[in-house]
């Protein structure tokens, strides 16, 4: 367990040093919507997410990565007692805590709305990607339970609200960011811990939820142009996508 832990942690270290020197940059446009907050396009952004994903994909084929995966499983239930289902509520602790911040008087760099709009662009899309990589790859628990192994979903949710509060807090206090990665971790190990994912399902978990929320930022702009509608000055709506695990549609928010 304890590899499991110091993996994990050495994993969101790495991220945070690597992100620090990254183009990281905001926009700053000059059209009439605000999006002088939203995050900019750099390919650098890419790397850490991918190395994530690749490192799943090539476990599921590589003898020695499998071998490696069945020895933490080994480790883990020599030493299990019992389970611990905290990972089905932390998996949500980072999104709430992006959303819920501004009520306790601690502004991002967007509003609510923008906020909402953002992470249901960022589930919409994790949670497709999610779901088709668990139906296609067909991978069975460690604990034999099913086929749907990979990636882990409950990781990809927990990176994807850490990652949106990272964005929206960092300059406020770079430690609401690293709290939300600590969590995001943590969700990850006791996956493994509860001997309900390998360590691969959880690392390319991690990596879908990073890029789940860079992608939802960087398409903001024109899903915000394309759905609101700023011609009225009496009336305003906007359409907000959502994803509930079965379904993928839009919501209608309307002011008068």
């Amino acid at each position: 367990m304890h590899k499991i832990i110091v993996l994990l942690f050495f994993l969101t270290i790495s991220y945070f040093s690597i992100a620090q020197n990254a183009s990281d940059r905001i926009v700053k446009d000059s059209i009439k919507v605000d999006y002088n907050k939203q995050l900019k396009f750099n390919y650098k952004q890419l790397i850490i997410p991918t190395v994530f994903v690749s490192y799943g994909v090539i476990a599921l084929e590589s003898d020695q990565l499998k071998l490696f995966n069945s020895e933490i499983k080994e480790e883990v239930n020599e030493h299990i007692d019992q389970k611990i289902t905290i990972d089905d509520f932390s998996q949500y602790t980072p999104a709430i805590a992006a959303i819920s911040m501004e009520a306790l008087g601690v502004k991002g760099k967007n509003s609510l709305k923008d906020k909402a709009i953002i992470l249901s662009t960022s589930y919409i899309i994790m949670g497709l990607t999610v779901k088709s990589l668990k139906t296609a790859t067909h991978e069975q628990r460690p604990d034999g339970s099913d086929f749907y192994s990979f990636p882990s979903g409950h990781t990809a949710t927990a990176f994807m609200g850490a990652e949106l509060l990272y964005q929206e807090y960092k300059d406020v206090s770079i430690w609401y960011g690293i709290s939300g990665y600590l969590v995001a971790a943590g969700t990850g190990a006791f996956r493994i811990y509860n001997d309900r994912h390998w360590l691969n399902d959880v690392v390319a978990g991690a990596g879908i939820g990073i890029l789940s929320t860079k992608a939802a930022y960087w398409l903001f702009p024109t899903i915000n142009k394309l759905f609101t509608n700023n011609k009225s000055t009496t009336k305003k709506s906007a359409f907000i996508p959502f994803y509930n695990g079965k379904t993928v549609g839009f919501g209608l928010v309307a002011t008068f």
